[in-house]
Parts: structure tokens; sequence; C-alpha cells
């Protein structure tokens, strides 16, 4: 799948290149494979991914082996999907128990918000809580998540911002509020990438 944005990018970043003099046309014919191109060549392949995409399992016709392996001795994160009724209520109980703990939270809304708005009162009940969307500028993001994992403030709440790559060992609790509900990245996929925050 890398192999679509590789071709892609290759071909757009020469574009540009020959429209303003900077190589020839024919300079777009080394580039990467394209997609069609790299299935065609491709030896017998090994797929190995925490979460496999659709085409990886469509092209390993059901011969899916799940290899749990914790070097760490750390346990696969519990998992509990809980009633909307009086979720706000459950949300700051459960940030109670985390925060005496002395760790970490991270919650998903599905709106920008819905994050302000939540920060906003976890913070007029004595939560220390800050929100990253992409309003937030990539270096302030950065001071952000540093602020979260030396303890100056307890719950980080946003949206598709944490997701993957983001690896916070300080949060016991992942809450992914409005869980049911379709949204800007919130397929199968991304909900285990978020739970995958946590535990590792």
């Amino acid at each position: 799948p890398w192999s679509r944005p590789r071709y892609r990018g290759d071909q757009a970043r020469k574009d540009t290149l020959i429209d303003y003099g900077f190589r020839l046309p024919a300079s777009k014919n080394n580039r990467p494979l394209n997609f069609d191109e790299f299935e065609k060549v491709k030896p017998q392949t090994i797929f190995v991914s925490a979460t496999p995409g659709d085409y990886e399992l469509r092209v390993s016709k059901g011969r899916v082996v799940e290899q749990v392996i914790r070097p760490t001795g750390l346990l696969d994160p519990k998992v509990e999907v809980r009633k909307a009724d009086g979720y706000i209520d459950d949300l700051l109980a459960e940030i109670s128990k985390c925060v005496k703990r002395k760790n970490r939270v991270l919650v998903t809304t599905l709106t920008k918000v819905s994050a302000e708005e939540l920060t906003d009162f976890l913070t007029d009940n004595g939560i220390r809580a800050r929100y990253m969307h992409s309003d937030i500028k990539a270096e302030d993001r950065v001071e952000i998540i540093n602020g979260l994992r030396a303890g100056e403030f307890d719950v980080l709440i946003g949206i598709s911002l944490l997701r993957e790559g983001l690896d916070i060992p300080e949060a016991s609790l992942v809450a992914i509020l409005d869980a049911d509900r379709a949204g800007f990245l919130r397929s199968a996929h991304a909900l285990i990438q978020m739970i995958g925050r946590v535990a590792r």
C-alpha cells in the first residue's frame, strides 16, 4: 500500500521541477514502481502489522496468524463498552480514579468544539486537562504531550491526533467518547489504534 503514495509523491515532485525548468520531462521515467507494477513483481510476501488493512486481509485469503508477543510483560489493554447514558459522570469518576493513582488519561471526542467544551467542564470540576486538535501548531502539540508526560496536567483531550505514533506509557486509560458514531477517522482500524496508545 505504501507504493501508492510513494509513486504519486514522486510524480508530483517531478511535475513541479519540470514545470519550472529544473528537470527534463524524461526524468519522470526514473521512478519507483506504481502499485499495479509492484503487485506483478512482488515475490511471496509476508505482511506484518498490528492492525492489518483491508488489502492485507484480502490478499492473504484468510491465512492470518495472530502473534501476540508482549516482551515487556504488559497485558493487553482491557476494553469496555459502556452505555452512553450518564457518560460524562462516568468519565469524571474514571478520570478521578486515574488521577489518584498518578496516571494520565487520554480522551477522544468527535469534534474540536466537544474537545474544548469537555476540557472546560473537567477544569471546572478540578481536573487538570488540556485539549489538542488541528488548530494547535505542531510545536505546541509537542509541548502539550511533553506536559502530559511530565505531569503538568492529567487529561489530554483530542480528536484524530490521538491515534498512531503516539506512545504515552504514563496513561492508563483511553476513553473514546461516541465510539459508536461515525466520524472522521472512526473506523474499526482507527479505534484499535486509539486503544493502543496505552499498555505499551
